[in-house]
């Protein structure tokens, strides 16, 4: 698409080690096929945000900036409007990964000031297996296609082919209709929604969640849900429990978390601990739930915990 004909050795990509997986592996595909240098900024494990002097200096030079708007795994937003006057200063365009801001707040592509912009259907109510990518019109005309077949195509023949203009060129095979049209009706029924009272309500369930489980023996809490703009996420691990266990613990109570690595090992990796156990709230879920989570998870250690 944009990566392979625009960048080439030489050329430098900063990324942050807080990406999903799916910003990672293809621009380290990128890497081994054309040598473009790939520069990860850190984190700061005292407080979980962006080591914003690292990113200055990562910045330097940059072709390409890609960035999580949210982290899915600590649920801290990062500081878009500064990471992207930084990226632009160098002449360097701007990704941002959307999956984990968008369902929480109103985010505009145009006043973001981002060149590409990617959002998933399922982290905002909709089916699975669907997303798009935003892109500036300047950045879409330098694109090219990433897969060759039906729809995309403006003509053919036995001397070759020529191929549609913008997105459509993008646009290979039949499209996903059914999900196309089910994440429609997801965001026509958000959009009802004032996305303000939305979060607020996440936030308190989450940073009340947060500051009852950290006062768990044995358990530390990944983040920080107290933080006005974090999302709903409520990242743990307890000291003696595997996650896996416990997320199959709270599962037998009724209460389904996410856990494993995220698919953010990097991320684990600069956290030091292998993997986590995430509590996600949104919009349909109470405070009711939020402490009958709290009580189960409290019976749990105190049964299955190392004493």
């Amino acid at each position: 698409m944009h990566g392979p004909e625009n960048l080439s050795s030489g050329d430098v990509i900063v990324l942050t080690e807080m990406e999903h997986h799916a910003d990672i592996v293809p621009w380290q595909q990128l890497s081994k096929e054309k040598g473009v240098e790939v520069r990860y900024v850190p984190i700061d494990t005292d407080s979980f945000t962006l080591d914003m002097d690292a990113f200055e200096v990562a910045v330097s030079g940059a072709s390409l900036v890609c960035v999580v708007h949210t982290s899915n795994v600590l649920g801290i937003r990062n500081p878009i409007e500064r990471i992207v006057e930084l990226s632009h200063s160098q002449g360097a365009r701007v990704l941002l990964d959307c999956a984990q801001g968008a369902p929480h707040e109103r985010i505009s592509f145009d006043q973001s000031g981002v060149d590409f912009m990617a959002i998933s259907a399922h982290k905002m109510g909709g089916p699975t297996g669907i997303g798009c990518l935003l892109v500036k019109r300047d950045a879409m005309e330098q694109m090219t296609p990433f897969m060759t077949g039906g729809s995309m195509i403006k003509t053919v023949s036995v001397e070759g082919s020529t191929f549609q203009e913008g997105h459509a060129m993008l646009e290979t095979g039949t499209p996903r209709i059914a999900e196309a049209i089910g994440w429609g009706a997801a965001v026509e029924w958000l959009d009802r929604h004032d996305m303000k009272e939305i979060h607020s309500h996440i936030n308190r369930i989450a940073s009340w969640t947060a500051e009852q489980i950290s006062e768990i023996d044995g358990i530390t809490v990944y983040g920080d849900p107290t933080r006005g703009d974090s999302s709903g996420a409520v990242s743990f691990l307890h000291e003696s429990i595997q996650s896996q266990d416990l997320a199959l613990l709270l599962d037998e109570g009724g209460f389904a978390v996410r856990t494993g690595h995220h698919c953010a090992q990097p991320l684990m990796d600069a956290l030091g601990v292998p993997s986590t156990n995430r509590a996600s709230f949104w919009l349909y879920n109470t405070m009711d739930e939020a402490e009958a989570f709290v009580e189960h998870l409290r019976y749990v250690v105190d049964r299955f915990s190392d004493k």
